[in-house]
């Protein structure tokens, strides 16, 4: 079938976009990718700023080649209406700036506040937390794979607050300072005779294994640069949604139990609600995209 011009009013939605056109015109054989890249280039802004809904819906047009514009309900005439996004950062930089803090934070205040020589349990600690943020940033540069290129910058701050401050000035002063749980309890020669001390360990192990094989799962569903989403199985995706999650839980109850510290819990249980609240959300949305081949949870 022969292509034809197709041409759209543009709108903007909030806070307008300079220089934005008030139409746009692409082939009928176009794709959404080139609808994204038409009004970013002609607004002067990055394309992941713009978010394009339809005028008749509010239905949201999603940024892929894969997506043709027939196939999004527009039709010669039609409306659509362009948000700005504001300010964006790349997901990757997030995580590496994110974890970057408590991987910083733990080993300097680590050897700035403890007694010399410091305890066991102190030296413990902080090498579960600097190898736990450790095997997150070389996951974010190696392993993950986004589907989506950015997020709001504003997000970068809150995220940060909460391992800079929580995870990382947080725990380290109330596990490093001469006067802490973790500097008082028991004493070196018989900590690893300590039952807690060794299932604490294993804990953390099994917990941080099972986050990397989650991971390297969740990789293998996508392809390099592509956006599609799978149904992911085995390996604990029969018995919740989120089996990463559930891992890291198991890992930051272990380093409950070496740092013997509620600045420990505290970081704990607010990281644990909002895995809480993202497993929800990817339920919904495995159940919206996949209906009855996902299996509720």
């Amino acid at each position: 079938m022969a292509s034809k011009s197709l041409t759209f009013s543009v709108r903007p939605r909030g806070k307008p976009l300079k220089q934005l056109p008030e139409e746009v015109s692409l082939s009928s054989t176009s794709n959404s990718a080139e609808l994204y890249a038409q009004l970013a280039w002609a607004s002067n802004n990055s394309i992941h700023r713009l978010r394009i809904t339809k005028g008749s819906d509010g239905t949201l047009i999603p940024n892929t080649a894969s997506t043709p514009i027939s196939d999004t309900g527009l039709r010669d005439g039609s409306s659509i209406y362009v948000k700005d996004l504001g300010p964006q950062v790349s997901w990757r930089l997030t995580y590496i700036l994110e974890y970057l803090g408590p991987l910083l934070i733990h080993p300097l205040l680590y050897t700035l506040l403890s007694a010399s020589p410091p305890s066991l349990l102190q030296t413990l600690s902080c090498t579960l937390i600097t190898l736990h943020f450790l095997k997150r940033e070389l996951e974010t540069l190696f392993l993950h794979r986004f589907s989506s290129a950015t997020m709001p910058l504003f997000n970068l701050w809150k995220n940060s607050a909460h391992y800079w401050l929580l995870g990382g000035l947080n725990i380290a002063f109330f596990t490093y300072n001469p006067s802490s749980s973790a500097a008082a309890t028991a004493t070196d020669a018989g900590i690893w005779s300590d039952l807690i001390t060794w299932v604490s360990v294993l804990a953390y192990v099994v917990g941080e294994l099972g986050t990397l094989y989650i991971h390297i799962i969740l990789r293998n569903l996508r392809s390099s640069g592509g956006k599609e989403r799978g149904i992911p199985t085995g390996f604990g995706f029969g018995l919740v949604t989120c089996p990463n999650y559930m891992f890291e839980t198991l890992a930051w109850v272990g380093i409950i139990g070496v740092t013997r510290s509620w600045s420990t819990v505290l970081f704990a249980q607010v990281a644990i609600a909002q895995m809480g609240l993202w497993a929800v959300k990817k339920e919904a949305r495995y159940r919206k995209e996949f209906g009855g081949k996902y299996g509720r949870k």
